[in-house]
């Protein structure tokens, strides 16, 4: 079925719509109301990649945790799409090794080992040192006049903290920064070009640090993965690497996307925004809707579908990819009263922002504790932020999986 029956942007061209263009990004929330209402199994493109949206909540939450479908492709390769996968440089084939591409038993196993080392404790200890990470922050842009709330607060502040709780040095520290944010440009493929250089110095910065943890341990991340074991098993080198680079990608992403994201919000909502300030002691379930409306994770990572299925009349093909976008799960009428509503005292509120099952977001109480310092304290601080261009001029990122700003230009001053 085209995309012209629901609809969409795309209507009349013919081609699958592609839920990476910016301009989807920027409010994909009544494309998805429709197809949630007449075609909740949907072909799309995700970039480069085609494959079947999955929009209802229910069917959403089935997906996460459905044994029909892998994590990793090559679960659903025979040998012939395997010889066709394209050429990939050796320093990346280690971060095939990433927990977030695995399927149990594998994803059990590394899941546990890297638990043990990126324990709840550690994410408590580094409370202080968020809260006055990003008052030093706002100390930096005080007395402006105008601001970029990601450039400025909302991408230093996660990236900072992750370098900090890996041990990076502070010597180290502006040009592992660096290198993190040219590794995570949108992937165009001038970027890809810009990209690859970084991530090959980024990967080499990681295995030396990873190696002098071997001699000289500290009491920092970086040491607990290369230590840590459990039934006399451990992490390989390579996955250590792919491990430290999955804490780090996925480690700011939602974060920096919560923030400028969830601020938007809030000024768009001028009520919730002012009840918030009112009561900062309500900033826990005032994150969590700002997590199921904003979203800054628009659709869960890859899945493929093991075996043929057919799910609402739509047949599934084995290897097909599956996409299931929290974004419309989080929106959906059927699980939430008034979906489009930011309420920050929204209850119950049983979002997916992090995923479910076996693949929840480890990072998910990280990504909390800064959304919940960092957007108290900017309420706080800068009682008079506002936006300093028009919402429908604001560019949004043209990522796959995610959903954020590219900017927000704030006004600080009276």
């Amino acid at each position: 079925m085209s995309t012209e029956s629901v609809g969409s942007p795309a209507a009349g061209s013919g081609r699958l719509f592609d839920i990476t263009r910016a301009e989807h990004k920027a409010d994909p929330f009544p494309l998805y109301a429709r197809l949630r209402k007449d075609q909740p199994v949907f072909r799309a493109k995700m970039g480069r990649m085609e494959g079947w949206l999955l929009t209802r909540y229910d069917d959403v939450l089935a997906a996460l945790k459905d044994p029909r479908l892998a994590k990793s492709v090559r679960q659903v390769e025979g040998a012939v799409e395997q010889s066709k996968r394209p050429w990939m440089p050796a320093f990346l084939q280690a971060l095939e090794n990433n927990m977030l591409d695995q399927d149990d038993p594998n994803h059990a196993r590394l899941r546990a080992l890297v638990h043990r080392a990126f324990t709840p404790a550690r994410v408590d200890r580094l409370q202080p040192r968020i809260a006055a990470l990003a008052g030093e922050l706002i100390d930096g842009v005080q007395a402006r006049g105008e601001i970029d709330l990601v450039r400025d607060f909302a991408l230093p502040l996660p990236l900072t903290v992750i370098g900090e709780l890996l041990g990076v040095s502070k010597k180290d520290s502006v040009r592992f920064q660096r290198l993190s944010q040219a590794a995570l440009l949108p992937p165009t493929t001038f970027n890809v070009l810009r990209m690859l250089p970084a991530m090959w110095a980024l990967t080499r910065m990681v295995r030396q640090l990873l190696a002098e943890r071997q001699v000289h341990p500290q009491d920092d991340l970086l040491t607990a993965l290369v230590q840590v074991e459990e039934g006399g098993d451990r992490l390989t080198v390579d996955e250590q690497v792919a491990m430290v680079l999955l804490l780090l990608i996925a480690g700011h992403e939602t974060t920096v996307n919560l923030i400028s994201s969830g601020m938007l919000a809030l000024l768009q909502h001028p009520e919730q925004l002012s009840f918030l300030r009112a009561h900062p002691e309500q900033i826990k379930p005032a994150v969590e809707e700002l997590l199921r409306f904003a979203n800054p994770v628009e659709t869960a990572t890859e899945r493929y579908a093991k075996e043929d299925f057919v799910l609402h009349g739509t047949t599934i093909r084995r290897g097909e990819l599956v996409l299931a976008v929290l974004a419309s799960a989080n929106r959906d009428e059927s699980q939430f009263p008034q979906p489009n509503e930011l309420v920050l005292t929204r209850t119950p509120n049983r979002h997916l922002a992090f995923g479910h099952g076996g693949h929840f977001c480890l990072g998910a109480p990280l990504a909390r504790l800064e959304a919940q310092l960092a957007i108290n304290l900017l309420l706080a601080r800068l009682p008079n932020l506002r936006l300093a261009v028009p919402a429908g001029s604001l560019r949004w990122r043209n990522t796959p999986v995610v959903r954020g700003l590219s900017a927000l230009p704030l006004r600080v001053g009276p």
